[in-house]
């Protein structure tokens, strides 16, 4: 792929956000976007305003390229091509199941690049795809609507679920939910219908429930799910046996037996961690259910997979402190919730990049070294004088290359790319919060005195 002079040292000075915009002509193809929008919509439609358009401009706010919606829009009024006022009432009425298809679309068409230039890490449990499901409350909005402007209470504009496949580093499917105060289990049966055989679902005690449990199972799914106290029905199939230790505890294993209502059981492998340190919550013991074999995994590989759960946490943490997921003045829930799908979209396109840097530097110096702030920092930093610099058609082959053309053209970037750049911030262990005695009846005190005061004691 030829580059133009320009853009040839955009991508030597800022390789990660070329690499973004090449991406972007990939997986947010207008005519795709279009096509999808028509496909998935069932009552909103498009007249001026199209689908892929709402979907670049809401991506400058969640990329934190501009501040608001508003913001974006009074930086090119002629593109968006309707009111200010119109382009809210779109946002407004995109619903979910088109904002949660606009996330599969770009994780199905981010996967094979990702996996042509070895981009991946190892799998968790060979020879099974492992899927990792969470939910997310999104933050209270402003009180903008009229409705709300006398509401006390902070205004939750919905939640989702979703799913991360860890190999690959992408979400790969979301649930979105308008109502922000329904129980996470009640719409879990949109995802896990897509259960396959080889599918192992790691996920937290709120998802363990008969029906969960054995609709996974009736799928010939497998699952790692911490027990919750008072959610099954089970009687052990044996007694506790000691398997030796892992890094914080003990553990035990156990063979249980779970009834359904209509009468049916399964077997399931109860890995007891008795730790050495109890959590934060002065919990000793967490029990985890499985139905993988000792064969295809340990008490100990268990224990440590479960860990794993953690990595859709982060993912949320990205997508709150890094991008903005939960932009506060969308208090209508179909644009909020729009607005959080084009977020994990942009995060999907940075795990690409990140892929390309395991692909070219190794797995375990990206992975430990490079921090998600500073690549998107310089993204977003970028971005908007990089597309003034760059025309139009310099960007427009990016859309037509196959996935071995831009695998190749993104590990070319990523050798660029100056870890040094990205360098994680490190720091010591965290040290007790003194009492905040002193002056306690004082509203201010100058800290030039302070420091004075405290050069005189040395």
């Amino acid at each position: 792929m030829l580059l133009g002079k320009v853009l040839e040292r955009f991508a030597d000075q800022a390789p990660m956000c070329v690499a973004s915009r090449a991406l972007m002509e990939v997986a947010l193809a207008p005519q795709a976007l279009d096509a999808l929008f028509h496909q998935a919509a069932d009552r909103q439609y498009e007249r001026e305003l199209l689908f892929s358009t709402c979907v670049d401009l809401m991506g400058l706010v969640v990329s934190r390229t501009h501040k608001s919606v508003n913001a974006a829009y009074q930086a090119s009024p002629e593109e968006v091509g309707v009111s200010l006022k119109a382009l809210y009432d779109k946002l407004a009425g995109i619903e979910p199941q088109t904002s949660a298809m606009l996330v599969r679309h770009t994780a199905q068409t981010l996967a094979p690049i990702l996996r042509e230039m070895g981009g991946t890490v190892p799998k968790l449990v060979p020879g099974f795809r492992v899927k990792i499901l969470d939910g997310n409350h999104l933050g209270k909005t402003q009180r903008r609507l009229k409705p709300l402007r006398n509401v006390a209470a902070g205004p939750l504009p919905g939640q989702s679920l979703a799913v991360l496949d860890p190999e690959l580093g992408l979400v790969v499917d979301v649930v979105c939910c308008e109502d922000g105060h329904a129980q996470e289990r009640s719409y879990t049966d949109q995802i896990l219908s897509q259960t396959q055989s080889r599918d192992v679902w790691i996920a937290d005690r709120n998802f363990c429930t008969t029906g969960i449990l054995f609709a996974i199972a009736a799928r010939r799914g497998k699952f790692l799910i911490r027990q919750h106290a008072s959610t099954l029905t089970y009687e052990p199939a044996g007694k506790p046996r000691s398997v030796g230790r892992c890094p914080t505890g003990r553990l035990t294993e156990q063979t249980l037996l779970l009834s359904h209502p209509d009468g049916g059981t399964l077997s399931v492998r109860r890995i007891t961690l008795t730790l050495d340190q109890p959590t934060r919550d002065g919990e000793r013991e967490i029990h985890l259910l499985t139905t993988l074999t000792q064969k295809q995994a340990s008490a100990e590989r268990v224990a440590d997979l479960y860990l794993s759960r953690w990595k859709i946490e982060h993912v949320f943490q990205t997508l709150t402190c890094v991008l903005r997921c939960e932009v506060n003045t969308l208090g209508y829930p179909k644009a909020a919730l729009f607005a959080f799908c084009v977020a994990v979209v942009t995060f999907n396109l940075y795990a690409t990049i990140k892929g390309a840097l395991r692909a070219e530097h190794g797995v375990e110096t990206v992975e430990q070294e490079v921090s998600d702030h500073f690549v998107a920092d310089e993204i977003a930093g970028t971005y908007r004088g990089m597309m003034i610099a760059v025309p139009e058609r310099h960007w427009g082959p990016f859309a037509q290359a196959d996935a071995q053309s831009l695998a190749a053209f993104l590990r070319d970037l990523a050798a660029r790319a100056d870890l040094r750049r990205y360098q994680k911030s490190q720091r010591g262990p965290k040290k007790p919060k003194p009492r905040r005695t002193r002056f306690a009846k004082a509203k201010h005190i100058a800290t030039a005195r302070l420091l004075a005061e405290e050069k005189k004691k040395t």
